[in-house]
């Protein structure tokens, strides 16, 4: 064993590492963290200060042991994981599980993994910094409080396997106020005029109209007031102006700048940029920092001087404005600002590219514009249409990369206009007045809510992907795309004196990968609000952040800040259990016409769901499970009848009948015994799927069925051994056990069976 053991906390990092150590260091991966409070319980000493009880997981007992071995026979042990709160906790942990004299521990932290940095990292350790630590340990310790807690909670009042979260509700809290909002919203129903003018030389320019008709009768009656008159240059202005480059990266807008220039979610983004870290191409990912060090703004301004000239050379320093902004080092930039691209997968390669232009481009000269405002004014009438253009002089920054916007801020992009001078007299070619909706509220991209979450001061760079993947796989928010709808709308066009009008129209609605709030989302959400406002108010939540912050500082003991959270929040939570009434978004939608009982939707055990009659009506309710498209706040009385049309029977093969409804896992086909899924990405598809198409799948599931068992025992029908989707394994009763890979599937004997059974419940 080297004299000198490093650990870090991936294979990745610690392969990177070793290349610039020499043979007296050894590089180890914990993978992680090492230790961690236990699923099963709560694991905190209420009465004890709080104080959290840590375990290591089964998984990690090996790691531990192989660590412990090794530490014990190096001189030294060297923490070198990554630098921030979670960071320093993982070191904690290590230090704490390894039992190493103090006196040979060391910890290091760089922000880059390059020669230079790592070697400056050894010839520097320090301490831990246990104000870090206890950050943490602050932010672990409520955020297992409030699960915990509140979970339960809505077992009872909801329905079972329900979760809450500190940051993640509050984040479903966004979502579902996002969407009342678009719910509620009715457009406002303009005309926008647009003229269509030519100059001396017969060029075009568009201009419109400063104040929009508010009707279709208005917009008439402009038309017939401009059949006759004419259109001269009222007023004629050319200002410079200049385009500023954006900052480097932070955490925050490298996801959603991720988002909106390659369609990454923020998880992939996350993860590609770690494998940058990791190989030594990029600093660290997590940061709200936009600062840049002396040494890579002098390395970023030698760049761009032999790429593109001095002129194009502007090297600056921004300020992080980040509300709470925490453990600020650097922006997010490559290591090496001379290196274009990098090797590795086609994720890696985009990603990099973005980082280095974003960080280049942030020390680039300002691009300079020409922007030209010309007013038309009609003689007689005296309406004023504007025309704007805009010309690039010099493109500064521009050569390189332009920061891209949500689809919502983009504005109508304009151009170079044609030369006219003021008083000129214009042509005129043609004039619309065209309906026009206000547009309702945008709903969120995983980018768009990053970006609200940070503005909240709402978690922290290293929250924001957990937090939005969580809310996903709670089944709290889905991330879809969905088709638009279609409207009529009305163009009223003026041209060589006649007026004329076109009915035609519009789509509109249509969502890309934007997240929505599902029925249990929005149920959820409105009975924590309810009942928990001040833990999922907005404010209250940044507080909590700042409270972290300011143990990381070391001005805050966490078991304080801790205690004064938790007293009032859980006797919220006891008055919640004895007080509050049970909750299931419970909505009536009229009569059934058959029946004369009423119709109802709500949560059900299994999701949403509609009912026939009530639980004390002398006859039983009938139920039927929601489409995946329908909500219980939009279904009509209408869509909810058609769904008691299930099951439906699509036809008979061999004589037995093959029918369709929906379950608890989605849409099927039923033919005797055997259920078959209809993969479909719409559920409506179980009204449509013909007799072919169901035989199809029937088939597909019986043949699965057949080549799925590889022995069963006359003597035990409860052991079985079968074919799997990551192979071969043996059922007995509900439970499934590994086989070991010295064994042979099919040859294996009920004993053999029984002994692998055994051995893998005792472990």
């Amino acid at each position: 064993m080297s004299k000198n053991l490093v650990i870090v906390e991936s294979p990745a990092k610690a392969k990177t590492i070793e290349k610039f150590l020499g043979k007296d260091f050894t590089v180890k991966s914990c993978f992680g963290h090492i230790r961690d409070l236990p699923n099963k319980n709560l694991a905190i000493d209420i009465e004890g200060d709080f104080t959290p009880k840590y375990e290591v997981p089964a998984e990690k007992k090996k790691v531990v042991q192989d660590l412990k071995k090794s530490a014990k026979d190096a001189d030294f042990v060297w923490l070198a994981s990554d630098e921030d709160r979670e960071g320093e906790a993982i070191s904690w942990h290590l230090s704490e599980v390894l039992n190493v004299d103090e006196k040979k521990l060391k910890r290091i932290v760089f922000h880059e993994i390059t020669k230079t940095a790592i070697e400056e990292a050894v010839k520097n350790p320090r301490s831990l910094d246990l104000n870090l630590v206890n950050a943490q340990q602050a932010r672990r310790v409520i955020d297992r409080l409030v699960g915990y807690e509140v979970s339960p909670v809505l077992w009872k009042k909801i329905k079972p396997s329900l979760s809450a979260g500190r940051v993640q509700s509050v984040a479903v809290r966004i979502l579902a106020e996002r969407e009342k909002e678009i719910r509620s919203f009715v457009p406002v129903v303009n005309y926008r005029v647009l003229g269509h003018f030519l100059n001396k030389d017969g060029q075009l320019i568009k201009g419109e109209l400063k104040n929009r008709m508010d009707g279709a009768d208005s917009a008439r009656s402009l038309l017939e007031d401009l059949k006759n008159d004419q259109f001269r240059v009222s007023k004629l202005e050319k200002k410079p102006a200049s385009k500023s480059p954006a900052a480097p990266f932070t955490t925050s807008t490298l996801q959603q700048e991720a988002s909106r220039k390659m369609g990454y979610s923020v998880a992939q983004t996350m993860s590609v940029a770690q494998k940058l870290y990791e190989s030594g191409s990029i600093t660290y990912m997590r940061t709200d920092s936009v600062n840049l060090s002396t040494f890579a703004i002098n390395a970023a301004k030698d760049v761009i001087k032999n790429l593109y000239g001095q002129e194009y050379s502007n090297p600056r320093n921004y300020t992080t404005k980040t509300k709470g902004a925490q453990e600020a080092h650097e922006a997010i930039r490559p290591t090496s600002m001379s290196q274009k691209s990098v090797e590795g997968g086609a994720q890696e390669q985009k990603l990099y590219e973005l980082i280095w232009k974003r960080t280049l481009a942030s020390q680039m000269s300002n691009a300079e514009l020409e922007r030209t405002n010309i007013g038309i004014e009609a003689i007689n009438n005296g309406s004023l249409f504007q025309a704007k253009g805009e010309v690039i002089t010099f493109d500064g920054f521009l050569k390189v990369y332009l920061e891209s916007r949500d689809q919502e801020d983009i504005e109508e992009q304009t151009g170079l206009l044609p030369t006219v001078n003021e008083g000129e007299t214009l042509g005129t070619d043609y004039i619309t007045a065209e309906q026009k909706y206000s547009q309702s509220p945008p709903r969120y991209t995983e980018a768009s809510l990053v970006k609200q979450l940070e503005e909240k001061g709402i978690g922290r760079p290293s929250t924001y992907a957990p937090t939005i993947s969580t809310i996903q796989k709670r089944g709290y928010v889905v991330k879809e795309s969905r088709d638009g709808l279609e409207r009529p709308v009305i163009e009223i066009t003026l041209k060589n004196g006649e007026i004329s009008e076109l009915k035609k129209t519009e789509q509109y609605g249509f969502e890309k990968n934007k997240l929505f709030p599902t029925d249990i989302g929005m149920v959820v959400n409105d009975f924590l609000v309810e009942h928990f406002d001040n833990i999922l108010s907005y404010g209250f939540t940044a507080e909590i952040e700042s409270h972290f912050d300011s143990i990381a500082e070391g001005n805050e003991q966490w078991n304080e800040m801790i205690k004064k959270f938790y007293d009032p929040f859980h006797k919220k939570v006891e008055a919640t259990i004895d007080q509050a009434e049970r909750a299931s978004g419970e909505r009536v939608l009229g009569t059934d016409p058959k029946s004369g009982r009423e119709i109802l939707v709500r949560i059900g055990r299994f999701g949403p769901m509609a009912q026939i009659g009530r639980t004390d009506d002398e006859e039983k309710p009938k139920f039927a499970s929601l489409l995946k498209t329908q909500s219980i706040e939009t279904i009509t009385l209408e869509d909810a009848l058609v769904l008691f049309k299930l099951p439906r029977v699509i036809g008979s093969h061999n004589g037995k009948e093959i029918s369709s409804a929906i379950g608890r896992f989605g849409p099927y086909v039923k033919y005797e015994n055997s259920f078959a899924s209809i993969p479909k990405d719409s559920d409506e598809t179980v009204f449509s799927i013909t007799l072919e198409q169901a035989i199809e799948l029937i088939e597909a599931k019986l043949k699965f069925d057949r080549e799925k068992s590889i022995k069963t025992f006359d003597d035990a029908p409860e052991i079985q051994v079968l074919n799997g989707r990551y192979g071969p394994y043996i059922k007995s009763g509900r439970k499934n056990f590994k086989i070991p890979k010295d064994k042979e599937p099919k040859d294996l004997t009920l004993e053999e069976c029984k002994e692998i059974i055994s051995n893998s419940k005792k472990k």
